[in-house]
């Protein structure tokens, strides 16, 4: 286990370079001078000048790479053109922010996701099959915009449960934190479950009809037993990776959501930046959510081990 753990370690390397790399060039296809935009409207050559010069818009390329590369491994994840603060202040702002959204979101994809998976597979062909299937195809085509606006018509405007827009930190006031992400958790979560359960679905088609499932019964096993220990420990491997990309999706994709439910996250943050052509925020933002994708595929593959003792020699 300890060999392979230091084997990715070592895989992040070049892919985190690489991945830089790829970000600062594409970086650049974005149409549009960031200096203009904050010169205003003016446009004094002076002052465009000056900001060439500050943000060494003027310098090659492979200047500014090596430049914006050694910031971040100093922690510095450069400077945002347009709010004057530093990247990484921005970014420890709305990132806890869009990571409390995901974990619940999280916790309502695996909670609905795996029990429908386990059921749709032990009840094949049958009528609790078939419902949960439609449920999860529903919850897969169901648009995120659409299901949060009829959530906030519903248990905002005619039940008032519930807030409609807005966002409190947990240490602030934890309740009310919960009572303004519940909703757009549970339209993030909607979606993926239906794809965990899918997967789980056919994981455990598979494992039921193994050699070891049915020798388990043959010893008499509790069924309960038989699929929970057997058969779930054994089709956990791609669910792991499948919650794994997912929670990465989660945190750099939830921007409809936030946009829906007036949550100040991670998603809100890049779009503002590209729109304003705010390249040291899109670097920034692309980058931290890049290299929480390698990190989330590294805790994938410790969590097949830690899943399936087979996998550790």
């Amino acid at each position: 286990m300890f060999t392979l753990i230091t084997k990715r370690l070592i895989q992040l390397i070049p892919t985190i370079f690489f991945v830089s790399v790829l970000i600062f060039l594409l970086q650049q296809l974005l149409p549009g001078d960031p200096a203009l935009v904050m010169a205003g409207e003016e446009k004094d050559p002076e002052v465009i000048e000056q900001i060439r010069k500050r943000y060494r818009l003027d310098q090659p390329l492979p200047i500014q790479y090596l430049a914006w590369i050694g910031g971040v491994f100093q922690g510095d994840l450069g400077e945002s053109m347009r709010l004057s603060e530093p990247v990484s202040t921005l970014v420890a702002q709305k990132l806890p922010v869009t990571i409390q959204l995901a974990v619940m979101a999280m916790i309502f994809t695996l909670g609905i996701g795996i029990p429908a998976g386990i059921i749709s597979a032990v009840k094949k062909d049958t009528a609790w099959d078939y419902v949960v299937n439609v449920v999860a195809l529903w919850g897969i085509s169901t648009p995120n915009f659409w299901l949060g606006i009829m959530l906030i018509f519903l248990f905002s405007v005619q039940l008032g449960w519930l807030p409609a827009s807005g966002y409190v930190s947990p240490f602030e006031d934890f309740w009310a934190s919960m009572a303004a992400t519940i909703m757009p958790a549970f339209v993030l979560g909607n979606s993926f479950a239906g794809v965990i359960m899918r997967h789980t679905r056919a994981a455990m088609l598979q494992v039921m009809e193994s050699d070891y499932v049915r020798t388990a019964r043959a010893k008499g096993l509790d069924e309960r037993t038989v699929i929970l220990k057997h058969g779930l420990r054994n089709a956990l491997t791609p669910v792991i990776t499948l919650g794994a990309l997912e929670f990465g999706t989660l945190l750099s994709g939830a921007v409809l959501t936030e946009q829906i439910f007036s949550i100040p996250g991670f998603g809100k943050l890049i779009v503002d930046a590209v729109f304003n052509r705010d390249y040291a925020v899109v670097q920034g933002v692309v980058l931290v959510t890049a290299t929480t994708y390698i990190v989330l595929n590294l805790l994938a593959d410790i969590g097949y081990i830690l899943a399936n003792p087979r996998l550790r020699t």
